[in-house]
């Protein structure tokens, strides 16, 4: 099989083996992948440790961008995809952003976890961060971990689970609540 999907489905390229064969896959594919969408876009491609990040960039940045990120984040579910069959022994992070994309939308998820943190902690009960993805949902468990008040969770079914926040027990009197502690 060859072609765009070639990549995915076919068979694997035993040449690349290495972390520089995983940037001239990433090269190849998001050319073609540019190529055939009809986006007027560039990318940068750069490695950090074990850390691949891709930026790209152009005319069409606003499409990536809109709709909370999809587009962005479909190309970065096909490129991780694409290196997971191709290169599956080689142990690497792969971000694709955009303008500074993925900094900001963690920034605004880690003000509102911070927010419901507060709320769950002065009410002294649970309080329930909207549906969110994996991605989404590591970022604010791994904010809300470095507060030992609080705990969370995910809840839910499927790729998209709600996060449940709570104060620890014995933490809720603490919080301004006028009920007993247990």
């Amino acid at each position: 099989m060859t072609g765009f999907f070639g990549k995915l489905f076919g068979k694997k390229d035993e040449k690349q083996n290495s972390k520089g064969g995983a940037v001239e896959l990433l090269e190849d594919t998001l050319g073609e992948l540019l190529r055939l969408s009809g986006l007027n876009l560039s990318f940068e491609i750069s490695e950090v440790e074990r850390e691949i990040v891709v930026d790209l960039y152009g005319d069409d940045e606003e499409l990536l961008l809109s709709k909370e990120g999809q587009l962005l984040d479909a190309f970065q579910l096909y490129l991780k995809r694409v290196l997971q069959h191709q290169l599956p022994d080689l142990d690497l992070n792969l971000v694709v952003d955009s303008d500074g994309f993925r900094e900001e939308a963690d920034k605004a998820l880690v003000e509102l976890a911070d927010k419901l943190k507060s709320l769950a902690l002065e009410k002294g009960k649970s309080v329930y961060f909207r549906a969110l993805s994996p991605k989404d949902r590591k970022v604010v468990h791994q904010y809300l971990a470095e507060d030992g008040r609080i705990k969370s969770r995910s809840v839910g079914e499927g790729h998209f689970k709600k996060i449940k926040i709570y104060p620890v027990r014995g933490q809720e009197g603490q919080a301004g609540d006028s009920r007993p502690s247990l």
